[in-house]
């Protein structure tokens, strides 16, 4: 057989470099906006990525994190984008690979996660012909599926094409309406040779945030506030980048402050001004703290005032003549026709803009206490020198911070509470908002009491701990019991999205087990606790395995009651036939270490407290707390069964 080379090199020692494919354009575009992970599982008609990823790897670029399931992967894919801030980015083959990463998708969708997601198309010249796993027009149609739950859904039918959609794609998906865009690539249109795989384009550039607001709106929202004297701020998730400058703002003016479930996470819950969340599995003093009959202004701030963050739609609290609603996306502003005034725009934008004003024009007021608050004043103004980078306030101890302007402040968040397990001396923060039983938060009974649980897990993890809370009781026991202390009080805020995070909109079970994988990856250096559901863990804890392989120290904790929680006291507040909610006693803690992880069975309060948490958070590796909670304690889940009509709480 004659030689494929020509004659002037054969025999030599010269290696010809591999020809660059499609696959190496996509991951070179990655690496170039700091992606790190592609998220999936593969599949043949998706190899040719997957061996670009092999490439990129090894000289350091974005690298395969391999899932157990592609919903899973566009988990992991959320985790990481809300942890980072960069894009999320997830990818499966063709056919079932396809429609296992929608759930996932439309998560991230419900929430306006940015997210690329690229799934594989069978080679061009077998569409209509029937071939395998057929995701085509003319099969599956998964690029028509994709357009309900993406920003943006298309199909690369030319290689010429590739680059043009692929950058259309990731700058749809992260502009100011965040979220999933993707694109459908066919195997041939993966494998076609590149002369360069250069990107052309300068991502960076195209991706700056566009700092805009209505100036017009912002105008009259500065009339109104002078002229308000009770303000209450409703903080929802979309506040992430900015809420060190809304926190100064209530500081200025003394305003309430509640938060939606989504947004409770970007809350210093021990705020002296904080009351709460208002929404589902809330608390009573942020209804008050709303229908005080002396507020004369309610800001709701980067909330899509669905029935989660509503309670319901709960019109006569928050829908009224009072409310101002201020967002970065126009089409929230649908569910507030009753406000007296919509603010459009970058949220950041919007309250640096507020600052200014105020620190120019307006004296700080003096505090105005709302009746059965206990509440302290601020006894040093607010000035211009209250913004802290988070690493400051994080390296700096609180007695080093005695002279700043937030001083008062940070003392009125850090006093020491009159807790009877506080002996030891280790303080006890003060909460200004009331729980629901608040008895049993302190409950030493067995087994455990969840509401003793989510005590024990705030003030037993140390305080930068990512809370990830799943779909069903989970969320609800978390939404109102956990409450992690928080030394930030101002200060501008990386786009991590907080200390505490929920999905209530789509709520799809499983979800906190691949996002808690995904924030880990995010960042290594940071405790991860994922509160779970037995029926969820069943449904997708061989994503442990994930974290396994990696090393990653999450903490999943299943709350175990042999029952599908939320279905089982769902039915009984509504009357209901109980049906359909049990399930079988699992063993979790062998079920965990038989994957690799350690485990821990947990029964009691003297069971968590035996617990070595430092070693635990230290561990090259997951740990899975197995915990059998009370079975006859019911989740503060009375304001959803409202909202459906068939219980009051």
């Amino acid at each position: 057989m004659s030689s494929v080379l020509p004659a002037d090199i054969e025999n030599t020692s010269i290696v010809p470099l591999p020809i660059s494919e499609a696959g190496d354009l996509l991951v070179n575009y990655l690496a170039q906006i700091g992606v790190e992970y592609v998220f999936g599982v593969p599949g043949g008609a998706i190899e040719p990525l997957y061996n670009a990823l092999a490439r990129s790897a090894r000289r350091g670029g974005p690298r395969p994190v391999v899932a157990r399931h592609e919903t899973g992967a566009a988990f992991m894919a959320e985790g990481y984008a809300r942890e980072t801030g960069r894009l999320g980015v997830c990818c499966a083959t063709t056919g079932p690979g396809a429609t296992n990463l929608i759930t996932g998708v439309a998560s991230a969708y419900q929430v306006n996660i940015p997210m690329l997601v690229i799934t594989a198309q069978t080679p061009t010249a077998t569409f209509g012909k029937g071939p395998l796993q057929d995701s085509s027009c003319s099969g599956i149609n998964t690029v028509a599926m994709f357009q309900h739950c993406t920003r943006y859904s298309s199909l690369v039918s030319h290689v010429d094409q590739l680059e043009g959609k692929l950058v259309d794609a990731i700058v749809t998906a992260c502009r100011t309406a965040h979220g999933p865009a993707h694109l459908s690539i066919p195997l041939d249109i993966l494998r076609s040779p590149l002369p360069s795989a250069a990107p052309a384009y300068s991502l960076q550039e195209l991706l700056l945030p566009a700092d805009m607001m209505d100036r017009a709106a912002f105008e009259k929202l500065c009339a109104a506030i002078n002229q308000a004297r009770r303000i209450v701020l409703v903080v929802g998730e979309g506040c992430r980048e900015a809420v060190g400058d809304i926190f100064e703002f209530a500081m200025l003016r003394d305003a309430c402050i509640v938060a939606t479930p989504e947004g409770k996470g970007l809350v210093n819950a021990y705020h002296p001004n904080f009351r709460g969340v208002f929404g589902f599995a809330g608390h009573a003093s942020a209804v008050e703290a709303l229908q005080d009959p002396r507020v004369d202004l309610v800001l709701a701030i980067g909330t899509n005032l669905d029935e989660i963050a509503t309670n319901g739609w709960d019109v006569k609290t928050i829908f009224n003549g009072k409310l101002i609603h201020i967002d970065a996306l126009s089409r929230n502003f649908s569910r507030s026709p009753m406000a007296r005034l919509h603010v459009a725009g970058r949220i950041l934008t919007v309250f640096e803009a507020l600052l200014e004003h105020y620190r120019s024009s307006v004296q700080p007021m003096a505090p105005l206490s709302p009746p059965g608050a206990e509440r302290g004043r601020l006894d040093v103004p607010v000035q211009d020198g209250v913004h802290m980078e988070r690493r400051d306030l994080e390296r700096r101890s609180m007695e080093r911070m005695a002279n700043t302007a937030v001083a008062p402040v940070l003392r009125l968040v850090t006093e020491r509470g009159t807790d009877r397990r506080q002996a030891d001396g280790a303080y006890m923060p003060t909460r200004h908002f009331t729980l629901k039983d608040e008895e049993k938060y302190l409950d030493d009974a067995t087994p455990i009491k969840p509401q003793r649980l989510m005590y024990d897990l705030a003030r037993l993890f140390p305080p930068d701990t990512r809370f990830l809370a799943d779909s069903g009781s989970s969320s609800y026991w978390a939404v109102h019991y956990l409450h992690p202390f928080d030394r930030r009080v101002t200060g501008r805020r990386p786009p991590d999205g907080g200390s505490f995070r929920v999905n209530m909109g789509f709520t799809p079970m499983g979800w906190a087990i691949g996002t808690a994988v995904g924030t880990a990856l995010g960042d290594r250096r940071r405790t991860v606790v994922c509160i779970t559901g037995d029926g969820s863990f069943l449904m997708s804890g061989q994503e442990i395995t994930v974290a396994v392989a990696g090393k990653l120290p999450v903490i999943f904790v299943v709350l175990n009651d042999a029952a599908l929680g939320a279905i089982k006291n769902g039915q009984r507040l509504a009357g209901a036939e109980q049906v359909g909610f049990e399930l079988p006693s699992v063993d979790f803690a062998a079920m965990a270490r038989a994957m690799g992880a350690d485990a821990h069975s947990i029964r009691s309060p003297a069971d968590m407290a035996a617990l070595d948490i430092a070693a635990m958070c230290k561990r090259a590796g997951p740990t899975l707390l197995d915990v059998y909670i009370d079975q006859e304690e019911v989740p503060p889940m009375g304001m959803r069964m409202k909202s459906l009509g068939t219980v009051k709480d």
